[in-house]
């Protein structure tokens, strides 16, 4: 980043990289006829904003925006979205009326849950099919019965029934053999909906991953979440689609000093010093969603250099190791970003604590400011700046 270093620790999310890789996502899912693409805003925008993030989206073309909750798709509206906006995880006492009311196309997984929406009128209703990932949406015993009910209410005009959907299992292992039996699955459920006289406005099963390597799966619309913020569904399977990252968290060092052989460095002494050596303090910590597992397993880039975390991460904090230098304070201090400048990415992060880019960056947030800039706008920062809620 060329723009000043921040007080303590901040994330910056380009919205440029959001509507780019939106851009990529379509024109991929698009080469063997109009495929619809859906970006999903659900957990603030897997913490890059959500507001800010869907409205990169819809400029770069994403036909839809997908939720998790009742509370996430209002919050869209409230923003001024008025696109098409599908919400899929609803719990008891939810308010389906003012969803309703916001245009907002709601999933139902049960009979129940069908015969709750239809007794507001007027709803636009997706309807969920498990195919295999055994978690949401209605399990093939009770297809028949959820389609022949969708039916019944929508001939006497209570709903629209606007989309069947479903989700894969492990669609990022393309070999993984539950994605052919999901996908004949679904193929099922859609001769059963179409048997029960349904007839979906669109129909669709592939995420992110699936977007990206199985085109049988593409149906009418796909679902791309964490490939809308650039980073990689399937690493190691994936082609090279040019998705540019969107997040870079970053911070100033607090402070510097020396430490001489066998001193342990931060709580536990989980690492001591093999030599006289320096260290530096970086101000985020687990309370920042920094993983408490990254100690003596992360590095950062400080200036230049890249830099390993020694000793536990803490709740404010981590102690970096700077190899026998003392850069002053007010260093800057890339924790992630796209890798451009040698800093780790968040696949780095994920590899490093056994888990998922997803996690990293959506946790990320606690007390660090985020700020939006778009380099495609004026070639200068447009901010908005505010604190992660």
């Amino acid at each position: 980043m060329t723009d000043p270093v921040p007080h303590r620790a901040e994330i910056v999310v380009d919205v440029a990289a959001i509507r780019h890789n939106v851009r990529i996502l379509k024109d991929l899912v698009s080469v063997d006829g109009p495929v619809q693409v859906m970006t999903v805003v659900k957990a603030d925008g897997y913490g890059h904003g959500m507001v800010e993030s869907a409205a990169a989206a819809r400029e770069g073309g994403a036909d839809w925006l997908g939720v998790a909750t009742i509370d996430e798709a209002l919050a869209l509206r409230a923003a001024g979205d008025r696109g098409p906006l599908l919400c899929w995880l609803s719990a008891p006492g939810d308010d389906f009326a003012a969803a309703v009311t916001a245009g907002v196309e709601v999933t139902a997984y049960t009979v129940a849950e069908l015969d709750e929406v239809a007794a507001i009128g007027g709803a636009r209703v997706q309807l969920k099919v498990d195919t295999g990932l055994s978690r949401g949406g209605a399990g093939r015993a009770d297809w028949r019965a959820l389609f022949a009910a969708a039916a019944a209410h929508e001939a006497a005009g209570r709903l629209r029934v606007t989309g069947i959907w479903s989700h894969f299992a492990a669609s990022d292992e393309p070999a993984h053999p539950a994605n052919d039996a999901q996908e004949t699955a679904f193929r099922e459920a859609l001769r059963l909906a179409d048997d029960a006289g349904l007839d979906p406005e669109v129909t669709h099963l592939a995420n992110s991953a699936a977007a990206i390597l199985r085109p049988s799966s593409h149906f009418d619309l796909v679902r791309c979440g964490i490939a809308s913020y650039g980073l990689d569904p399937a690493p190691g399977v994936s082609p090279r689609l040019g998705l540019r990252p969107a997040m870079t968290v970053r911070a100033r060092l607090v402070m510097s000093k020396a430490i001489a052989a066998g001193d342990g460095v931060s709580y536990g002494h989980t690492w001591r010093a093999g030599h006289d050596t320096t260290v530096g303090l970086v101000p985020a910590g687990y309370g920042d969603g920094i993983p408490r597992a990254a100690g003596n397993a992360a590095s950062v880039l400080v200036g230049d250099s890249l830099r390993p975390i020694r000793g536990r991460v803490c709740m404010d904090q981590f102690v970096v190791d700077l190899q026998g230098e003392l850069p002053p304070t007010g260093t800057e201090v890339i924790l992630l970003g796209a890798g451009d400048q040698g800093e780790p990415t968040a696949q780095d992060w994920a590899d490093a604590v056994d888990t998922i880019s997803y996690e990293i960056v959506t946790r990320v947030g606690g007390r660090l400011v985020r700020r939006h800039v778009d380099t495609e706008d004026t070639g200068e920062d447009d901010t908005i700046e505010g604190t992660i809620r």
